[in-house]
């Protein structure tokens, strides 16, 4: 059956909007990141003071650095190489087309989605590889002084890529391979954490079939109303992650479950259906109990992000079970890490880089992790964002809700506070409970949620 004219021209307006976005986010101001040496840098619970470059020298706690345990003797490479080893999710272009949609790229719109699929990068990483963990080749990419990617690099990887795709990798793509990777790793434990490095990055990958990857998330945000080319919050991202999470059918992750804070009357913690979730599915005679990865959505302001939340968002960021925050400037979504001062500091996601295919062996990994750290003041931040949170085991979840409260309890002071941990489960409160229709992506209850949280932009007027 022919396409109207209508289908044409929107078609059309689709490959001019797509071609002019690409044009737009594929080049990135050579502009520098600067650090204070007097400040300590907090970056997911671990706390750098630049000022030391004595690495055997044990620093005590500073003003900042709020979790003395996770104080740690650093130096600037120490912390450029802890921050190169997060993963990186962007914008990217020429990836297979999004089923309903002409769309073969993100930019101008998937800015919330890329953030959000950080975060949960960062909360498997925690699962699988701990967070010590850090990418044995991170100081090898691109060096921050030389700031972040030039054109020059973006025409170097995009080679790389057209190469592996004509099938010419072989020659061209000096990668890690599963051959080099043994010779290349001094024991099975550094084998066994690359492999899972990659793992994950693809569980991301551009394609219908990766688990978290654009094209799934996408298909679980319809029910919100949602489609390929909308506008996305971090509120409806939470849900959509916890959907994609509780829908993936991979061995590897059903030790691993999504919590998203309820939205009755301020955000709100049950335990036991915390508890609950950690462990569902698990042998009764097991004692072993899911990881979990909270999402709280919040609102930190009204129009403006109100400056009484700074010392709250910087106790969040330096606490051992953060996972990081979805959100940004008004209209640009940012992953934040981390802080110095009053300043935050994230990964961008708005540079558009050329498909991967990582379904490929051994497809490069440069792309997928960012050697200049940013910083944006707190005062710009849009007041709509979702913290994250991950927990190892119910006992770990017990502690952590213990210290967030009493965080929490400090920070509010006269106000009330952004969320609270409630005993019991959601249902003893008259609640909708959030089991959900296996029929169904999402039970009514979730679904109306979602539509409400989809007509709000990433600023209340």
């Amino acid at each position: 059956m022919e396409a109207t004219g209508t289908d044409e021209v929107d078609k059309l307006k689709t490959k001019f909007a797509s071609a002019w976005n690409n044009m737009k986010y594929s080049w990135v101001l050579k502009t520098k990141t600067y650090f204070s040496r007097n400040s300590p840098v907090l970056l997911l619970g671990k706390c750098y003071h630049f000022k030391y470059e004595d690495e055997n020298k044990l620093l005590p706690a500073r003003s900042g650095c709020t979790i003395e345990d996770h104080v740690i003797a650093g130096n600037v490479e120490e912390f450029r190489k802890d921050f190169i080893s997060r993963i990186w999710l962007t914008y990217r272009e020429g990836f297979p087309q999004i089923e309903g949609s002409a769309l073969t790229t993100d930019c101008g719109w998937g800015c919330t989605l890329r953030t959000g699929q950080m975060l949960l990068a960062q909360g498997l990483i925690l699962y699988f590889l701990g967070r010590a963990w850090t990418w044995p080749d991170a100081l090898n990419i691109e060096n921050s002084d030389s700031e972040s990617w030039t054109s020059n690099t973006v025409k170097k990887f995009t080679a790389s890529f057209e190469a592996s795709l004509s099938g010419e990798r072989e020659l061209k793509i000096s990668t890690i391979s599963q051959k080099e990777t043994v010779g290349r790793y001094s024991d099975d434990h550094e084998v066994r954490n690359e492999i899972y490095h990659r793992k994950i990055i693809s569980w991301f990958g551009d394609s219908p079939s990766a688990l978290f990857g654009l094209h799934q998330l996408i298909e679980y945000g319809k029910t919100s109303g949602k489609k390929a080319g909308d506008w996305y919050g971090p509120a409806v991202v939470a849900h959509i992650l916890r959907k994609a999470v509780e829908e993936a059918r991979h061995p590897d992750l059903q030790g691993i479950t999504i919590y998203v804070a309820q939205d009755c009357t301020g955000e709100e913690i049950y335990s036991s259906d915390v508890i609950d979730k950690q462990c569902a599915s698990m042998a009764s005679d097991n004692t072993d109990n899911k990881a979990v990865i909270i999402l709280i959505p919040v609102r930190l302001g009204g129009e403006r992000t109100n400056m009484d939340y700074l010392d709250f968002v910087k106790g969040i960021l330096s606490l051992e079970y953060c996972v990081g925050i979805i959100g940004g400037k008004p209209k640009q979504s940012y992953y934040f890490a981390g802080f110095q001062d009053d300043s935050l500091i994230y990964m961008d996601p708005h540079y558009c880089q050329s498909f991967v295919d990582v379904s490929i062996k051994d497809f490069p990994l440069e792309t997928f992790h960012c050697s200049s750290p940013k910083k944006m003041s707190f005062r710009k931040m849009d007041p709509s964002c979702t913290i994250g949170f991950y927990c190892r085991n119910v006992q770990d979840f017990k502690r952590a809700s213990e210290e967030i409260t009493k965080m929490l309890r400090i920070s509010s002071k006269e106000k009330y506070p952004l969320f609270t941990f409630v005993n019991g489960h959601s249902r003893d409160y008259d609640f909708t409970s959030a089991t959900t229709n296996e029929e169904d992506l999402f039970s009514e209850e979730e679904k109306k949620r979602l539509k409400r949280f989809s007509t709000e932009e990433f600023v209340l007027l």
